[in-house]
Order: structure tokens, then C-alpha cells, then sequence
């Protein structure tokens, strides 16, 4: 495999919620070895996770969760891959990698493995344009430019705080979807990176993320989903919806295309399709209102947004079902244990840069 380029080893971590032995990071040793991970066990703590040889990191369970956050480690999801955002909370770097454990690494058209984290770094440090879109999509990129006709008062472009990738072989299907096209596979590499335009929404996946903490950390939580609650794999749904609402609020970007990954292994339809019924029904009402949601002017960072928002769920999702009630209310909780963790104002860093 050609050697890989490594951008910001210093300021990015990788983070993997996995129930079992990370045998897959094998292949995306000549990509993440220099990197930190921070990986999340999911379900029985007392289970342990073999880690290859030769990576730095940080594993993380329910009994370390439980005491690094106290009372408030109620918001963190157990027996769901929504426990990720634990790792995201602990994290000390500016940005972000997420990946699932049945990723594997893809090949372009012509057969050259596929950097993802080096694509979602170029994505994360490039601007992004929700105003108006370029119809070259990514202006950015080498060998395109804005076209004709692009208002040149926007082409500074905003920060990027999102990097949706995609995925091979195995899409991102629900459950239905699942169930009428068992055998269906993506094999189409569109070699393409666009911003998400303002006021648009979009089906967020968790599996192969990039985003940048400083800028909306605080807003990538992953709700509360598995055990203990009426739904499941809607936890970077929610994140997806939460985080366009407040990026475009506070005038930040969100990209989606490039890089793709190879996802390995169908889940359970069967299985999916109980976690996700719920969701199905909800997302008609928790779709409109995300669209109408506005947040008030006096909300200039992404906790303020978060907490306003919080606030809506209750007042207007609480009627679909008690549940908002209860994620609204982890909302908050998630907030006031991401400021504990990552204090600001004088000797914030201090405490930031503190082992635990």
C-alpha cells in the first residue's frame, strides 16, 4: 500500500465505539496508526477489547463512563453505537474522525486504496459555500473554480464544520429499505464533495465522519438511543438535524460526498427494523420541525443553540411522545457535562490539557 499522508496528528482524534476486538484497524494502519483513538465500549464492561499492536489510545466503558460522569452519564446511550459521543466530549483535540468497525478501507475507480481521514481533513480545512451553490460543486478542489454567474461577495466562503462521507458496498439503508433490496450493493464512486445548502436538512450517517470540535462539538450528541428506550438508529439522525439547524444559524458548513469507505457487513433488517419503528412514525412530525425551527439572534454559540433548542423539542415534540420529554432533557444534561469537561474562560486550558 502507497504511504499515506498524515495531516494533523497533533489535533485530531479517532473515535470508535465497537463491542469487540478492533482486528479491522489492521487495515487502516497505514492511514490512523499516527493518530490518538478514543474508543467507546459499548454493552458488558467487563468484556475486553483487543486493540493491534502499535496504536495509541484511550478505551473507554459503561463503569469509566459511569465515574467520569457521574449522575449526568445518564445521557450517554448503552447498547448503541450513540455511546460515540462520549469520546467526542473527551477529547482534548480540535477535530474529529468517527468510524465504525465494519469499515473497511475502499478503492477509487483505478484501484488506489482510499485515504478517508486525509479527505475529510481537506474537506474540514477548505471553506464551504451554503449560500449559493456551484454547480462544479466543491469550488475549492483542485481543478475547479466557482462558474460563472457566482456572486463574488461569496466566495470567501464559511468554515467548514462538517465532513459527511460516504460509503461502498453496503449503503445506509432503514429497515424497509433493507428488506425490499437485500441484495443490493453501491458500486457508484462519484468522485464529488459538495455543501449542504442552507435550510436544507439531511439523513446524517455516524459511520464515516469528520467534523471540527471547536467549531460544533457541543451539538454532536447522539441523543439517547438503545437500551432503556423506545428507539435505535436514529442517534446521528438527530445529530444531523441538531447540527444543520445550528450551522446554519451560525453561518457554518457542512459537506457531504467524498471520502468513501467500505462498509463490510449488513445489520440485522429484522433487528433494525424493531430499534428503528418508532422512528419511522416520528420522523414526519420531527422532520417539519427541525425545518421550521429558528433559533433567536441572541444565540452566538453552538451551547446556547443547543439549549434553545432543547427547549423546542420539549414544547413541541413532547405531544408525538414522552420520550422528547426525556431527550430534551438529556440535551441539557449532555451540555452541562460537555462544559465540565471542557471548561473555557481563564485556566480553562490548564484544566483542558489535564490528564484524567
Amino acid at each position: 500500500m502507497a504511504s499515506a499522508t498524515h495531516l494533523l496528528t497533533d489535533e485530531l482524534d479517532i473515535v470508535i465505539p465497537t463491542i469487540r476486538n478492533l482486528d479491522f484497524l489492521e487495515m487502516w494502519r497505514p492511514f490512523l496508526q499516527p493518530y490518538h483513538l478514543i474508543i467507546v465500549q459499548d454493552g458488558d464492561p467487563s468484556k475486553t477489547i483487543k486493540v493491534p499492536d502499535g496504536f495509541d489510545y484511550e478505551l473507554y466503558n459503561r463503569n469509566d463512563i459511569n465515574r467520569i460522569l457521574g449522575p449526568r452519564s445518564s445521557c450517554i446511550s448503552f447498547k448503541d453505537s450513540a455511546c460515540r459521543c462520549f469520546g467526542y466530549m473527551v477529547s482534548k483535540k480540535k477535530y474529529i474522525f468517527t468510524i465504525d468497525d465494519d469499515c473497511f478501507v475502499a478503492q477509487d475507480p483505478a484501484g488506489k486504496p482510499v485515504n478517508a481521514l486525509e479527505q475529510h481533513i481537506k474537506n474540514l480545512l477548505s471553506p464551504s459555500t451554503p449560500f449559493f451553490f456551484n454547480t462544479l460543486y466543491d469550488p475549492y478542489r483542485d481543478g475547479a473554480d466557482f462558474v460563472r454567474g457566482y456572486p463574488f461577495s461569496l466566495r470567501e466562503g464559511v468554515p467548514t464544520a462538517v465532513s459527511h462521507g460516504l460509503w461502498l458496498n453496503i449503503p445506509d439503508y432503514d429497515a424497509p429499505t433493507q428488506l425490499v433490496k437485500p441484495l443490493e450493493r453501491n458500486t457508484r464512486f462519484v468522485d464529488a464533495v459538495l455543501t449542504i445548502p442552507k435550510g436544507t436538512l439531511f439523513p446524517m450517517c455516524g459511520m464515516n465522519l469528520g467534523f471540527d470540535r471547536d467549531l460544533i462539538g457541543p451539538a454532536m450528541y447522539f441523543g439517547l438511543m438503545g437500551d432503556g428506550q423506545p428507539i435505535g438508529r436514529y442517534d446521528d439522525m438527530w445529530a444531523g438535524w441538531c447540527i444543520k439547524v445550528i450551522c446554519d444559524h451560525l453561518g457554518l458548513g457542512v459537506k457531504t460526498g467524498l471520502p468513501y469507505i467500505y462498509h463490510s457487513k449488513a445489520s440485522n433488517p429484522f433487528v433494525n427494523l424493531r430499534k428503528e419503528y418508532k422512528g419511522i412514525f416520528w420522523q414526519e412530525e420531527i422532520i417539519p420541525f427541525f425545518q421550521a425551527a429558528v433559533l433567536p439572534k441572541d444565540c452566538t454559540t453552538v451551547q446556547a443553540c443547543y439549549v434553545e433548542l432543547s427547549k423546542q423539542v420539549k414544547e413541541k415534540l413532547s405531544k408525538v411522545d414522552p420520550y422528547f420529554d426525556k431527550l430534551a432533557e438529556a440535551m441539557v444534561t449532555w451540555i452541562e457535562a460537555w462544559d465540565e469537561l471542557n471548561p473555557t474562560g481563564p485556566g480553562a486550558k490548564l484544566a483542558n490539557g489535564k490528564a484524567k
